[in-house]
C-alpha cells in the first residue's frame, strides 16, 4: 500500500518543520476562512505574520503552494478517519460500507464547518492539485486492500483486475466524495449513497 502522505506533495521552500512555515499556513487558513482563497494575496499573508513577501517565498513558491498545504492537512484528516473506520469493519463488505460512509461524512463536515476552506478544496479538486492526486491514489490503494481481503475471504469476485475494480468503485462513489460534486448531490444523501454502495456490493458478489 502506498504510504505517501498527501502533505508531502505540497511544494515548499525551506525546511518544512520551520516555525515560520507553520505561522504562514495558520495565517492563510484564517484569511482563506474569512475572505476566501481568491481574495487573499501573498501580501496579505505577509502582513499577517509580520514578514516580507519575499521571505514567505523562501517557504512557499506561490499562493497555490500555501493552499496546497492547507488542503493536504484537510485531506490527511479525512484519510485518517477513513482508515480508522475501515479498520473497525467486521469483514470486507462492512469495510467497504464504512469506507464510503466515512469519506462522505468527513467531507461534509468540512463543507458545513469551514465553508471557505471547502471552497479551497473545491478549487484544488477542479485544478487537480498535487495533494488531491496523492489523496485519490491513497483512497484507491485502500479500496484495493478491501478488495483483496474480500477476495481472500470469498466475499468478492476475482475475475475483474483489482486495480480496475478499485477505480470503478471510486468513480461510482465520486459524486459523494469529491467536493466539486458533493455540493450538488448533498440533498440526495444518505439514500443515494446507500443505494450506490448496495449496487457495488452486489456487483462484487462471486
Amino acid at each position: 500500500m502506498n504510504t505517501q502522505i498527501a502533505s508531502k506533495a505540497v511544494r515548499t521552500r525551506g525546511p518544512a518543520e520551520h516555525l515560520v512555515r507553520d505561522q504562514i499556513v495558520e495565517a492563510a487558513h484564517e484569511y482563506f476562512a474569512h475572505y476566501g482563497y481568491a481574495k487573499t494575496t501573498v501580501s496579505d499573508l505577509a502582513r499577517a505574520v509580520g514578514f516580507s513577501k519575499a521571505y514567505i517565498y523562501r517557504f512557499f513558491e506561490s499562493k497555490q503552494a500555501i493552499g496546497e498545504a492547507i488542503v493536504a492537512e484537510c485531506l490527511d484528516e479525512i484519510l485518517a478517519k477513513t482508515h480508522e473506520a475501515v479498520g473497525s469493519g467486521r469483514d470486507a463488505n462492512d469495510k467497504l460500507r464504512k469506507f464510503a460512509k466515512t469519506v462522505t461524512s468527513a467531507t461534509m463536515d468540512v463543507a458545513f464547518n469551514d465553508r471557505k476552506i471547502y471552497e479551497v478544496a473545491t478549487h484544488a479538486s477542479s485544478e487537480n492539485w498535487p495533494p488531491v492526486r496523492a489523496y485519490v491514489e491513497r483512497l484507491q490503494d485502500l479500496l484495493q486492500d478491501i478488495l483483496k481481503e474480500g477476495r481472500e475471504s470469498g466475499q468478492f469476485e476475482r475475475k475483474t483486475p483489482i486495480d480496475e475494480a478499485a477505480r470503478a468503485i471510486y468513480h461510482a462513489l465520486l459524486l459523494f466524495m469529491d467536493p466539486m460534486f458533493l455540493q450538488r448531490t448533498i440533498e440526495l444523501l444518505p439514500d443515494a449513497q446507500t443505494e450506490v454502495i448496495n449496487l457495488v456490493l452486489r456487483s462484487l458478489a462471486p
